[in-house]
Formats: C-alpha cells, structure tokens, sequence
C-alpha cells in the first residue's frame, strides 16, 4: 500500500510535472541570459581559482567543492546505471539535454543567494533560497516551508538513498549477508558522518575540499580505461544513445517509464540544477560579484554531468555488459568495471562508491546546516544540535537496510517539492541575477575586476544586508 502511494506521487510529479517546469525554466533562463553556460564557460573556470577578500573566508573553490560533493555523489554511479537499465540508452542523452539547460537555472539561483546572502557574526555570509524567498519575495512562510522540504530532503531522503546505494555495492562480495551486513555498514558509514558533522560546518568544507578533487580524478580515470580497451566500441555506443533517445513511438508508449523521465529524474537527482540546493554553498564564498559564484556553480552541474555521469554511462555502454532490469544499480556498473580489471573492478566500484557516499553524506547536511539557521532566525542551541546530528546519523543507519524502490520514491519525492518551490521563485526574481550578470558584463569589458554595488542593478542597500 506504501509502496504504491510513493510510485504514484513520484510518477505524476515528474511526469507530467516537472519535466515541463524544469524544461521551460531552463529554456527561458538559457534565452534570458544569452545562452550564458557556453558563452562565459571559460569565465566560470577562470573564476573558481580566485582567491577570497578575507583570509580564512570560504573560496570559489571551497564553495564549489562543497555543492559539488552534494551533487557527484552515489547517483552518479547508481542513478545512472539504474536509467539505463530501466530507461534504456538513450537516458544518456536526456541527462546531457538537462545539464546543458539546467547551467542556466543552476547560474540564475546561485546569483541569487549570493545578491540576498546575509553576514555572519565572524564576517563571512550565509543565505539560499529560504533567505531569497524571505528578503526579496517579502514571504518567510514560504521560506520555511521550503527550508523544512530541504531538511526532508537532504537529512532524509538523499541520505537514505546514499547510505542504500553504498552498502548495495557489498552484494557481490562472498561474505555479504543480505540480513546482517547492511546494518553494519550503515552503523559504520553512520558513526564516521557523524564525527565529521559534530564538528559543525567548516569541518565539513575541509573534508570536502580534499575528497571530492580526489574522488573525482580517480572515478574518471578508472572510467576512461574502460573506454580506452573498448574504443572500438565508440560508434556503436553513440548510435545507441541517440537512436533510443528519439525512439519517439517508445516514449509515447510508455512515458513515465521512458528514457526520457529516467533521464531527466537521474539527471536531476544527480546535477541538482533549480532544485535549490547548491545556492546554499554559493552563499557562502567570498567574492567581489554575485555572478562570479553564479558562473562556478554552473561549472559544478557540467563536472556532475558531463565529466562523472558520463563516465559511468561509457563504462557501461563500451563494456558491453547486458542491459537488463536485473542489474539496475551497482551489479551493470561492476561488471562492466570486471570485464577490464577483473577481480578488482567490483573492489574498484566499492572504493570510489565508499568517497563519493561520504562526502555527499557529509555535503548534504552542510546545506541542512543553514536550513536549520533559517528556521530559528538564528544558530540552534548546542543541545539542538548534538540530538539533531544524532538523528542525521540514524537515518544514515536506516537507510542501508531500506528496498531499492522505496529509497529512489522518497527521494525523488520530496526532491520534487523543494524544486516547485524555487524554480518558481527563480523565475519571479531572475531578473535581479540578470541584471547582475549585464553589471559584471560591463566592468569586464571596462577590463576592471567586477565589484558589485546594490546600485548598479537598480537595488536599494536595504534589501541587500550583506553588501552595504
């Protein structure tokens, strides 16, 4: 009865639903800002190496590193192996569509949080959608609701699905007993999040800052063997993506089990471009212009997608490992890794698995972090939040003994609410970040460093705390 209940609210908010909210946001984000994420693409990665103001501010980097953790995570292995899987091949090229759309959407909310960020009592900045909605949308109810939906979100459903999809990878391993060794990886994997996020959130941003280059170059590389021993493969491998992609009579046929929602559904659980998560690590970097971190969290959707997504689509697709619904998840993605390195590829799978679990782990509470701020106007009590972390580490637990199916539903679920809130109010305020985008635009071609000044984009002081 459950289960039920969770694939028919999954099923008609991303089709009909989202698909369409997402695609013409997008759509209208891609036309507003000139086509922005290929035109200052060599602008978004000049930007991520500058320095902060102030020494000991959170970077461009750093911030980067952070929504970026949240975004390569697990979904990237599993999510995309389970649409190809379920979806077909051709899921592939709608995960790229989502991407290449969403860089607008993911550069318009991170412009946002940064106009509307508030600052700290040491200096630094906070803000997100839930502080947007608040000071330029004049609706705290509407801010909390969506900060409660982020809570749901990213302390529940992701982190279920995170810690399911890690200790999954262990099924092929002889000493894996499906009754027993569960549990004990979700208390492990539960024990070592906790100790990182007890110790609040820059702890988290330094973790996340030498795991996630390092998780990334290491998946990538593994990925790229594979490719490179079956390179004869490439024709075949495209033709494949593009010829179900717009198998047309399928899609129709069967639309909330298509290539098309899969694409899209993973796409979005895996880049996260609109959701209205990413804009709370863009917040926090220090930088002279909004848009500099706007350009480098729309980086951040093309490394999740273009560069680590697509690594785990060739992986399977060169292999030629059977697609089948039987092996959705990490049993397509393992043997494709065994029919190159043998033994060691499942062992491989697990290692890279077992990094980019932990930082999504650790990356979504950051986000959950400043929800809870948000909420209490103000830094919850020490009591508040050791018991709440203890919390955050028991769903941890949880999660590794859940089904497959009810992990993806209630992620998927309540993913799709936070996204109805702030794709909305992205398109509402989008014409401040557009603004600010002709104002960096403008100092640029002056062959100045862009500095933002309320002014400038036609804001009072009032209604920006951080940069009067």
């Amino acid at each position: 009865m459950v289960m039920s209940i969770l694939d028919y609210l999954d099923g008609i908010m991303y089709y009909p639903i989202l698909i369409i909210v997402l695609i013409v946001a997008g759509l209208i984000f891609t036309w507003k800002t000139r086509f922005i994420q290929l035109r200052m693409f060599g602008e978004s990665i000049r930007v991520v190496t500058e320095k902060p103001k102030t020494e000991g501010a959170i970077s461009s980097f750093q911030a980067l590193m952070v929504s970026t953790a949240s975004r390569v995570g697990t979904g990237n292995i599993i999510g995309v192996s389970t649409a190809i899987c379920l979806g077909g091949p051709g899921s592939v090229f709608w995960m790229w569509l989502l991407a290449l759309i969403g860089g607008a959407s993911a550069f318009i909310e991170s412009t946002l949080a940064q106009i509307y960020k508030r600052r700290d009592s040491k200096g630094g900045s906070y803000g997100g959608p839930a502080y947007y909605i608040e000071t330029a949308m004049h609706n705290r109810t509407l801010g909390v609701i969506f900060a409660v939906f982020l809570i749901l979100t990213y302390a529940g459903g992701f982190n279920l699905l995170c810690s399911f999809n890690l200790q999954s990878t262990f099924a092929v391993y002889p000493f894996y007993d499906k009754t027993t060794t569960p549990w004990i990886i979700g208390a492990i994997l539960a024990v070592l999040v906790g100790y990182c996020i007890m110790g609040g959130g820059h702890r988290i941003v330094k973790v996340a800052a030498v795991m996630v280059p390092l998780m990334g170059m290491v998946y990538i590389l593994g990925a790229l063997v594979i490719i490179i021993f079956h390179i004869e493969q490439l024709p075949r491998v495209f033709a494949l993506i593009f010829a179900d992609a717009f198998d047309f009579q399928s899609i129709l046929g069967g639309v909330s089990g298509s290539c098309m929602v899969y694409g899209i559904k993973r796409g979005l659980y895996s880049n996260e471009a609109g959701v209205g998560s990413a804009p709370n690590a863009a917040a926090t970097a220090d930088v002279s212009h909004p848009v500099k971190q706007g350009l480098v969290q729309m980086l951040s959707v093309f490394i999740d997608t273009l560069l680590v997504c697509s690594a785990t689509a060739f992986m399977g697709l060169f292999s030629g490992v059977p697609i089948t619904k039987e092996a959705a998840g990490a049993v397509y993605v393992q043997s494709a890794a065994t029919s190159v390195y043998g033994s060691f590829g499942p062992l491989l799978i697990t290692v890279c698995m077992i990094l980019f679990a932990f930082s999504t782990l650790i990356g979504n509470l950051y986000y959950v972090h400043g929800c809870l701020n948000f909420i209490h106007r103000k830094e919850p009590s020490k009591t508040f939040n050791f018991w709440f972390r203890i919390l955050c580490a028991f769903v941890i637990f949880l999660g590794a003994g859940m089904s497959m199916a009810a992990a993806w539903d209630i992620a998927d679920i309540t993913m799709g609410l936070m996204t109805l809130i702030n794709i909305p109010a992205c398109l509402i305020l989008g014409g401040v970040a557009i603004r600010a985008m002709k104002d960096y635009q403008k100092q640029k071609a002056a062959g100045k460093n862009p500095v933002f000044l309320a002014k400038h984009i036609g804001l009072d002081e009032s209604e920006v705390e951080f940069w009067k």
